[in-house]
């Protein structure tokens, strides 16, 4: 019992800069809206946040490793419109869903095996392999919005068990695992050496190539889930899902505490990080305010956790 208040004492310090903020917009948004304190509200902002959290958990990984993936965006809209189509056209759901993560996989055994193999940023390798999937998207299956009639797929984002909906469930379950594969496996511990030092790392013993390219997989199967996630919850195909989604998830990552250098950063944070993101987006609609005006305060919020990872960073540079 001691162990884990300890336990509980240090993730409270860790995290505290984070929670503050937490508290501060519960507070806030409980005082000007009636209507976010119902228990409906509450679900519904946790449903919103899932999306973000699940493609975040990836990206958390990959900034670890001192990388980006900024292809998550356009895999999740060829995720959900493949396996979306796959059923309109009479595919059995199970197999649409398996078409679908495969997918995201292979996108993400690319951006894995290039990064691997050589030196180009991977800012660049993913950017250009973003545009051609966004790009392929708008080819393959055009820009017109399909409904989708088939009840399985439907009921993969839109049903719940009990209160829960399944999107909350399915990023619960994202979250467990990547605690256990960041925290407690040799992986995890091999991706915080790697984003320290990668030179050190190799010399070290490590297998780089392999853990970048099994980071990057990863990280390309969390957002064809939350693609299909999303497409599902839409009950449409829109070539446009997941616009943006790659700001969203580096938004929360960073405001979690993860640094963009690499080699600092853990889950805890993100969920924490995608949380606030999501009460940001929620409280400005409650309150009917612009939807532009998020992509300014998610902008503000991402300049200014950088700038507080790049004073830390100095802080600790300066200590050596």
């Amino acid at each position: 019992m001691q162990t884990f208040m300890m336990g509980v004492k240090k993730s409270v310090r860790k995290y505290a800069g984070q929670l503050g903020i937490l508290v501060l917009l519960l507070l806030v948004l409980s005082l000007t809206s009636s209507t976010f304190r119902s228990f409906t509200n509450i679900i519904n902002v946790t449903r919103q946040v899932s999306i973000n959290m699940i493609v975040a958990c990836g990206m958390t990984m990959v900034l670890i490793i001192g990388g980006i993936d900024l292809t998550v965006g356009s895999t999740m809209a060829l995720s959900g419109m493949l396996s979306g189509w796959l059923t309109i056209n009479g595919c059995p759901f199970l197999v649409s869903l398996l078409v679908g993560l495969v997918s995201g996989v292979m996108i993400g055994m690319i951006n894995g095996a290039v990064l691997a193999k050589t030196t180009l940023p991977p800012f660049i390798v993913t950017y250009s392999t973003s545009s051609i999937i966004r790009g392929l998207v708008y080819v393959i299956f055009g820009s017109a919005t399909i409904r989708l009639i088939d009840e399985d797929y439907l009921n993969f984002g839109g049903g719940s068990i009990g209160f829960l909906p399944l999107p909350v469930i399915y990023m619960i379950a994202i979250i467990v695992i990547s605690i256990l594969l960041v925290n407690y496996s040799k992986m995890g511990r091999h991706m915080y050496a790697i984003g320290g030092n990668m030179k050190a790392a190799f010399f070290s013993g490590i297998n780089t190539s392999k853990v970048i390219f099994l980071t990057y997989t990863l990280s390309g199967f969390f957002a064809a889930l939350a693609g299909m996630v999303l497409t599902s919850r839409n009950s449409s195909l829109q070539p446009a899902v997941g616009n943006g989604a790659e700001m969203d998830a580096i938004a929360a990552v960073v405001l979690g505490g993860t640094s963009m250098a690499g080699g600092r950063g853990s889950i805890g944070g993100t969920v924490l990080g995608a949380f606030i993101i999501g009460l940001i987006s929620n409280g400005l609609n409650m309150l009917a305010i612009d939807s532009f005006y998020q992509l300014v305060v998610k902008g503000i919020i991402i300049l200014i956790a950088v700038y507080a990872d790049y004073l830390k960073n100095k802080k600790m540079s300066s200590a050596k």
